[in-house]
């Protein structure tokens, strides 16, 4: 009996003290909040994003750039102190994070990826980041896509699949790193594209965000809720 109990006592214990397979953040603003996991496959990325939020640096940052049917971005360090109608997306922290493209990961909406600016080596913003809100596209304009602005480059049926039923934007693939997905509250991501914005496409509202790192057992819990324990991403 006594080695019975034991066990049990070993096995809750382990239980209690697995780690979860992914890292997660938790975004929450005015107009909800999402969560999204970060990318084992992108450790680069996956480290420095994991830095800033433990640091503090995202909150009170805007999304200062929003595009319906396409993405939101946020993270410029200057738009903490920004004034209204304001021009951002210039600001960054001194350095780039070396481009980490992988064939398995793309532009689907939900995904989180870093922005950046023209360098020839396609290395990303330290800070600037966004999360595809995309559309739906069809096989028609998938190949009217890939011979404008994809150079004719093949996007696999699987992927082909994604971008009908659930959508994205497919001409950004193998050109800004994809390191994240939104696995619950892609609604915040609808409500920020849709809200008024200046021409200079910043929401006339300011929309400030608050990033955390969820806890070890949130991670165990939520891995379970939504069967991502085998996600290898």
């Amino acid at each position: 009996m006594k080695k019975h109990l034991t066990l049990v006592l070993i096995l809750f214990i382990s239980t209690l003290s697995a780690k979860p397979k992914h890292d997660y953040v938790k975004i929450k603003t005015n107009k909800g909040e999402c969560i999204i996991m970060l990318y084992n496959q992108t450790p680069k990325h996956h480290d420095n994003f994991l830095k800033l939020a433990k640091e503090g640096f995202y909150n009170g940052t805007l999304f200062h750039r929003v595009i319906q049917e396409f993405m939101i971005q946020g993270g410029d360090p200057n738009s903490k102190t920004a004034k209204q109608g304001q021009q951002l997306g210039e600001g960054d922290l001194g350095y780039r994070v070396d481009a980490e493209f992988r064939d398995s990961l793309f532009h689907k909406k939900g995904v989180l990826a870093a922005a950046r600016d023209n360098n020839a080596a396609k290395a990303s913003s330290a800070s600037q980041f966004y999360i595809v809100q995309g559309k739906k596209w069809t096989d028609e304009t998938l190949d009217e896509i890939r011979k404008k602005r994809m150079e004719n480059r093949v996007i696999p049926e699987w992927q082909r699949k994604v971008y009908k039923e659930l959508g994205g934007t497919p001409h950004l693939d193998q050109n800004y790193t994809v390191y994240g997905e939104v696995v619950k509250g892609i609604e915040m991501v609808d409500t920020i594209a849709a809200v008024k914005k200046s021409p200079t496409d910043r929401p006339l509202e300011d929309i400030s965000m608050e990033v955390s790192l969820l806890k070890k057992g949130e991670a165990r819990k939520l891995e379970k809720k939504l069967g991502l324990k085998n996600n290898t991403l």
